[in-house]
């Protein structure tokens, strides 16, 4: 079994008004990225159904540097009608998230979730990845507030320091 220490949530970058289904993403990943499968473990279009992708077993290709320790979780959207990043997650998407979460949770303990725009680089070194310091919004809401306990978070930020990032 593979070392499981963060669960790392992404959107598709997709407009609200616009459909991008598991075989779209199929398709970007590997059929134009030539990637051997597609980069996340789970997908979860708007009709909250849920998607297993890349088996659990063989790292992801999500985010750089937690790849090998991590699982990651797409949701469909993340912009609104104009391209600006938005929450746009139906409650069948969150269900079905917090469902996923719950049982990740059950197999790995109690693994901290974050966003990928959590995992960006702290360029001023102060402990906060600040809005400014973000690579990218997704996956468009706060992860860390709506997924984590005090003691998640904790987690979280020993393992951030301590070079759980490669």
């Amino acid at each position: 079994m593979r070392n499981i220490e963060i669960a790392v949530v992404h959107c598709s970058a997709t407009k609200i008004n616009v459909n991008f289904s598991y075989k779209d993403l199929k398709h970007l990943h590997v059929g134009i990225n030539n990637w051997s499968d597609i980069g996340y473990h789970y997908y979860y279009p708007r009709d909250g159904c849920e998607y297993v992708c890349r088996p659990i077993e063989h790292a992801g290709a999500h985010v750089k540097g937690y790849n090998d320790c991590s699982v990651g979780l797409c949701y469909e959207g993340g912009l609104d009608t104009n391209g600006k990043p938005c929450d746009t997650r139906t409650d069948g998407q969150k269900q079905a998230m917090n469902n996923r979460i719950s049982l990740l949770r059950k197999t790995y303990g109690e693994i901290p979730v974050v966003g990928h725009r959590d995992l960006s680089p702290d360029q001023n070194k102060n402990g906060i990845i600040e809005a400014k310091e973000r690579l990218k919004e997704c996956p468009c809401y706060d992860a860390i507030d709506e997924h984590n306990t005090v003691a998640n978070l904790k987690r979280f930020l020993l393992h951030y320091y301590n070079g759980i990032h490669r």
